[in-house]
C-alpha cells in the first residue's frame, strides 16, 4: 500500500520524500551504531545514506534537463503544434506531455522538504519530548495514612512523627542510587503506625518501608528513654550479635551505632493440609540507629537494610542514606 502511494505521487513530490526519509533514518541508524557500537545499525545507515544519495542525484539531473532542454525537446511534430494552435483561444491547457512550470516544481519540492522534515523532527524528538506512558518504570508512592486514627502513645508523645511522614521522607527519587543500585524503582512503598514490642502499646513506633528488588529499606523512630550509649551497652549484655560488627560514630552531630541482627522467615502453606513451617532464622539485616537529638536524651532513628539473598550494601551507603533522609523528617510539636 504504502508502495503504491508513493508510486501515485507526482514526481517533485516523491523524490524530495525518499531524500527527507532516507536523510533521517541514515543519520538515526549512524548515530546508534556510533554510541552503541552496533554493527548492524552501520551497515543499514550506509545503505540508507547511499539510496538518499541515488535519489539526490536523480533530482539534480531532473532540474538540469529542466533548465537545458536537448534538441529532441526544442523540436515539436506539426501534428502537436497544430493542435496546440488550435487549442490556443481556450487558453492554455497543460496534459501529461507537457513539462510542469520551473516555479511549481521548486515549490512543490521545498513544500516536501518543509512538511515531511516536520515529520521526521516529531518522530525523532518525540520520546524525549513526549511523556511516556509507559508504567512500570514509575516509582510505588506512599500510601496515605494521614486520617487514620493514631493509637493513644501518639498523643501522649507531642513530637511523634507519623508513618506517612517517614514514607515520604524515604521515598526519595535518589533512594536507589545511595543503595548502590540506581537502576531500580521502589515496588511498594508503605508507612504504618505501631507502637514498640514490649511496651504495652505505650511506646509510639511508626516505620516506613521501601521494597526493591534488590534491598528492603525500613525506617522507624522508637519514642522511648533509651540512649545510645544505653543501647550499645544492652547490644554487649545480650552477647547474640555478630561478632565485631557493632560501631558507634557521630551522624548529623548526633550518637550513632550500626549493628546486625538476623531478620525472622515465616511460610505460610494454604491448603493440601500441610502444617506452616516454623518460625526460622532470615537472612542478615544492617540497621544504623541515630539519636533523636544532640543531647541523646532517649528514642532513635533507625535505618534498616536487608536483601533476600543475604547481601547487604556498604556502611557508607546507610550514612548516605541517613544524612538525606533524616533531615526530611518533620519536626512535630502537636497532634
Amino acid at each position: 500500500m504504502l508502495g503504491l502511494l508513493l508510486r501515485l505521487l507526482p514526481f517533485w513530490v516523491r523524490e524530495p520524500l525518499f531524500i527527507v526519509i532516507g536523510s533521517v533514518l541514515g543519520l538515526r541508524l549512524g548515530y546508534l551504531a556510533f554510541h552503541d557500537h552496533d554493527r548492524v545499525a552501520a551497515v543499514f545507515g550506509v545503505v540508507f545514506l547511499g539510496f538518499t544519495a541515488v535519489r539526490v542525484h536523480t533530482v539534480v539531473r531532473a532540474l538540469r534537463a529542466r533548465r537545458n532542454p536537448g534538441p529532441a525537446q526544442a523540436q515539436a511534430p506539426i501534428q502537436a503544434a497544430a493542435q496546440a494552435q488550435a487549442q490556443a483561444s481556450a487558453g492554455p491547457r497543460p496534459g501529461p506531455g507537457m513539462p510542469e512550470k520551473d516555479h511549481n516544481a521548486w515549490g512543490q519540492a521545498v513544500a516536501a522538504v518543509a512538511v515531511f522534515g516536520a515529520l521526521a523532527a516529531t518522530i525523532w524528538l518525540g520520546p524525549h519530548l513526549m511523556p511516556s506512558d509507559d508504567n512500570t518504570s514509575r516509582a510505588a508512592s506512599c500510601s496515605d495514612t494521614e486520617h487514620e486514627a493514631l493509637p493513644k502513645a501518639y498523643r501522649k508523645t507531642p513530637r511523634a512523627v507519623t508513618g506517612d511522614d517517614l514514607c515520604k521522607a524515604l521515598n526519595r527519587p535518589d533512594l536507589a542510587r545511595l543503595l548502590g543500585t540506581p537502576g531500580e524503582t521502589a515496588t511498594t512503598a508503605s508507612g504504618s503506625n505501631g507502637t514498640a514490642p514490649l511496651s504495652d502499646e505505650k511506646v509510639a513506633r511508626p516505620e516506613a518501608e521501601i521494597m526493591f528488588d534488590t534491598y528492603t529499606v525500613n525506617l522507624s523512630a522508637t519514642y522511648d528513654r533509651m540512649s545510645t550509649a544505653q543501647y550499645v551497652k544492652l547490644i554487649d549484655i545480650a552477647g547474640d550479635r555478630v561478632e565485631d560488627d557493632v560501631k558507634t560514630l557521630k551522624v548529623l552531630g548526633r550518637p550513632a551505632v550500626f549493628s546486625s541482627d538476623h531478620t525472622m522467615k515465616i511460610e505460610f502453606r494454604l491448603g493440601g493440609g500441610q502444617k506452616s513451617a516454623p518460625v526460622q532464622q532470615g537472612p542478615l539485616a544492617r540497621t544504623l540507629s541515630v539519636a533523636l537529638d544532640r543531647k541523646d536524651r532517649g528514642g532513635s532513628y533507625d535505618i534498616t537494610v536487608w536483601s533476600k539473598s543475604g547481601a547487604l550494601p556498604s556502611d557508607s551507603a546507610l550514612l548516605g542514606i541517613a544524612e538525606k533522609v533524616l533531615p526530611a523528617i518533620p519536626e512535630r510539636s502537636a497532634h
